[in-house]
C-alpha cells in the first residue's frame, strides 16, 4: 500500500536556482589564468581531485572551491604561482558569492502550488551564510516550513529531517537534481526520491539510477512534479 505524501523536501542549488553554471564559468576563468602552466583538461582533473580530497576539510560550497583552486594553482606551478593569480582566484570566488539568484523555470510556481497542500522543507548542503543569502534573495523562503542546511546528505539526515518536520520518511518525497545526494540517500531513508535533471551536474554528484527501487522517479522538469504527485496520491487513496 502507498502512503500519502504529506511532506516534500527540495534541494536548492540547480533544483530551484542556477548554481553549477557559475562554477563552470569560474573554472574557465581559472583555466585562462593558468594557461601557461597546464592544459585545461589536465587542470580540471587536478582541480576535481583537490575538491574530492578537500570535501572532508572544507565541506561543500564556494569557499571550499576557492581554496581548492588556490591549492591546485600552487601544485601546477610548483609553488611559483604569482600573487596576482591568487588575487584573481579570490576575486572570482567573491563574485560567485555575490552573484544574484536566478530561479530555474517552474521553480516558483511549483513551490507555491505545493506549499498550499504539503509541508515543505528545503534541504541543502553548502556554506551556511551563502545558502541563507540565496534563499533570502530567491523570494521562496516564506514558502518553506523548515530549512535544513547540512554538511552532507546522508540517509540519517533525511530520516531526521522528515521526522522532525513531518510524518516521517515513509510519507515524504525528496526532489533534487543530484542522484547521489538528493535521490539515493532519501530512498535509503524510506522516502520517495525524485530526480529533476539539470543540464550541468558536478562530477562528484553522479551516481547510477536506482531503477529497481519502486519509490524512484525521474521527471524532465519541476513542473512535472505536480502530475507525478497527483498520480502517487491517487494510488494511495485507492490503496494501490
Amino acid at each position: 500500500m502507498v502512503s500519502r505524501i504529506t511532506t516534500i523536501g527540495f534541494d536548492a542549488d540547480d533544483t530551484l536556482w542556477q548554481n553549477e553554471t557559475f562554477f563552470r564559468i569560474t573554472q574557465d576563468r581559472f583555466a585562462r589564468l593558468l594557461a601557461d602552466h597546464a592544459e585545461p583538461a589536465h587542470l580540471q582533473e587536478r582541480l576535481l581531485a583537490a575538491e574530492r580530497r578537500n570535501l572532508g576539510h572544507y565541506g561543500f560550497g564556494i569557499k571550499g572551491f576557492m581554496l581548492s583552486m588556490i591549492e591546485t594553482a600552487i601544485e601546477v606551478t610548483e609553488a611559483r604561482v604569482p600573487a596576482e593569480v591568487i588575487s584573481e582566484i579570490l576575486a572570482a570566488g567573491q563574485e560567485m558569492l555575490a552573484h544574484p539568484i536566478e530561479l530555474l523555470p517552474e521553480a516558483e510556481e511549483t513551490v507555491r502550488h505545493l506549499a498550499e497542500s504539503h509541508r515543505l522543507i528545503l534541504i541543502t548542503k553548502g556554506d551556511l551564510l551563502d545558502q541563507e543569502r540565496k534563499l533570502a534573495q530567491s523570494g521562496l523562503g516564506d514558502l518553506f516550513d523548515a530549512v535544513e542546511i547540512v554538511s552532507d546528505k546522508k540517509p540519517a539526515v533525511y530520516a531526521r529531517a522528515f521526522t522532525a518536520h513531518g510524518d516521517g520518511a515513509d510519507s515524504a518525497m525528496m526532489i533534487g537534481n543530484s542522484m547521489k545526494s538528493d535521490v539515493i540517500p532519501a530512498l535509503e531513508a524510506g522516502a520517495w526520491g525524485v530526480l529533476v535533471p539539470h543540464g550541468l551536474t558536478w562530477e562528484l554528484e553522479h551516481a547510477a539510477a536506482p531503477a529497481d527501487n519502486p519509490r524512484f522517479r525521474e521527471v524532465p522538469s519541476l513542473g512535472h512534479v505536480l502530475a507525478l504527485l497527483d498520480d502517487i496520491e491517487s494510488r494511495a487513496e485507492t490503496g494501490q
